[in-house]
């Protein structure tokens, strides 16, 4: 049994990064036919690392099921980031608790919670009908855990990563789209931020089996490719060898593939240089999701950010002058101990002066183990989730502005699917991340197409086909 230790996670040394390439030996087919629910919470990074984990069972001889009930072995692909996670987890395994005294069942938890040291410990102390536990540093581990249990908690989660798996199997949700990762973990230690300790150092991918990734999607006909990362413009700067990120992404324009995105975006790694090279690669989408956290100066400082408001409007600006049609959103975080009103004030008056497309808006939320955690807070509950809301008027507010320029517009649109609110309709995403839906026969799904914007909503967009003809 290997416990997470916060005092290894926070370690950050001059050590390569080990490349793995051989798979991972395991019996095929070992669980035929079996079925297993997985659930997943977080971010884009959790999402990918389930298509991962899909890969595996899949080879195992498992079967996806939807239905809990069902299903022989139920695993939890869990987020660290807000303390209302872990709570909705708990309340899930709860549930689960009473499948397994009702029939064989292996229940597993993983992803970052499992990277908690207080989450393990609690998993010990009174959860330990739980079977397996592993982290996000050996995913690979999985074909073994269960091939190997014994009806005994098995908790194994490592701390000090510096690796990195070139051997996955994926099994992606989609057959048009794909995360592609590009580096994992991160070494900025955002002062409220737990990511640093549960998805460890930063580690580049080599470029070449980035290129080699995408090169393989494109012979299997996808649009898009999403380059992922904690902080995908911090590229490189792990390895002396390697290239930086503006380059990365010159070099995966070339390949030719229809659509690039990136995320997540850090302002301090924000270069001119990839400014450039986004504004003159038609195939790199003028979307850009760039964090600003906060509007005032002060909290920027305790956060731990290393830039300035005057600093993200400067950037801000640049991209809006140098990229065509640019969309940018944000991630806003409300109620940093001791936020004062001032501070919250500065943080209105910079949405109201960038007019986002959108934003990701937050309360702050205690970490354990993290520097703000250690923060004395004074600011009540109650004057947090009401400056949430307040925020949230004016950034919806600036959404639907935003949208409605799109009105009676033809845009390029990648569909992607069947809409789940309209089953008459399909689901897709413009150039600039907007969401619409459009009536449209089912042959177009996985096509980019010509759609004229005829209704705008506040977080999606309504259009029809303009032309049959298909533009890829």
């Amino acid at each position: 049994m290997k416990l997470p230790n916060y005092l290894e996670a926070k370690q950050r040394n001059a050590e390569e990064t080990e490349y793995i390439y051989d798979k991972v030996e395991y019996p095929k087919n070992y669980f035929k036919n079996k079925k297993y629910f997985l659930k997943t919470y977080g971010c884009q990074m959790n999402v990918h690392d389930s298509e991962i984990i899909k890969g595996y069972l899949e080879e195992l001889g498992f079967i996806e099921t939807n239905d809990m009930n069902d299903a022989y072995l139920i695993l939890l692909n869990t987020c660290a980031i807000r303390e209302n996670v872990h709570d909705k987890v708990f309340g899930f395994l709860g549930r689960c608790k009473h499948l397994k005294q009702n029939k064989d069942v292996i229940i597993g938890l993983c992803g970052c919670m499992a990277q908690e040291e207080g989450v393990c410990k609690e998993i010990l102390n009174k959860h330990k009908y739980i079977d397996i536990v592993f982290g996000t540093h050996n995913i690979s581990d999985l074909p073994r855990m269960l091939i190997e249990h014994d009806n005994k908690l098995n908790i194994n989660v490592f701390s000090k990563e510096g690796r990195v798996f070139e051997n996955y199997i994926y099994k992606r949700d989609s057959k048009y789209t794909a995360w592609v990762n590009i580096m994992y973990g991160c070494d900025k230690f955002c002062t409220y931020c737990i990511v640093p300790y549960t998805r460890g150092k930063q580690r580049s991918r080599k470029h070449e089996d980035i290129l080699k990734e995408i090169n393989d999607l494109i012979d299997k006909n996808y649009q898009e490719v999403t380059l992922l990362g904690q902080n995908v413009n911090a590229y490189g700067k792990d390895s002396e060898n390697e290239i930086s990120f503006a380059e990365l992404l010159d070099l995966v324009s070339q390949t030719g593939i229809p659509r690039i995105r990136f995320v997540t975006s850090h302002p301090w790694d924000f270069t001119d240089e990839m400014i450039n090279v986004i504004a003159r690669n038609a195939n790199i989408m003028p979307y850009i999701h760039l964090p600003i956290q906060s509007g005032s100066n002060r909290i920027l400082k305790l956060m731990g950010r290393r830039y300035t408001k005057e600093d993200y409007l400067i950037l801000f600006n640049k991209i809006k002058e140098k990229v065509h049609n640019v969309a940018i959103t944000t991630d806003i975080i409300v109620g940093f101990p001791n936020e004062t009103n001032d501070d919250f004030k500065e943080t209105i008056d910079i949405v109201n002066k960038c007019q986002f497309d959108g934003a990701f808006t937050f309360i702050y939320s205690k970490r354990e183990g993290t520097p703000a955690a250690l923060i004395d807070d004074k600011v009540s509950q109650e004057e947090k989730e009401k400056r949430l809301a307040q925020l949230n008027l004016v950034v919806n507010k600036y959404s639907l502005l935003n949208n409605q320029k799109l009105l009676n517009q033809t845009v390029k649109v990648l569909i992607q699917g069947i809409s789940e609110k309209d089953d008459t309709k399909l689901y897709g995403y413009t150039d600039t991340m907007k969401l619409v839906n459009v009536k449209a026969d089912k042959k177009y799904i996985g096509k980019i197409i010509d759609v004229k914007i005829t209704e705008v909503k506040s977080f999606s967009l309504d259009g029809h086909i303009v032309s049959p003809s298909l533009i890829h």
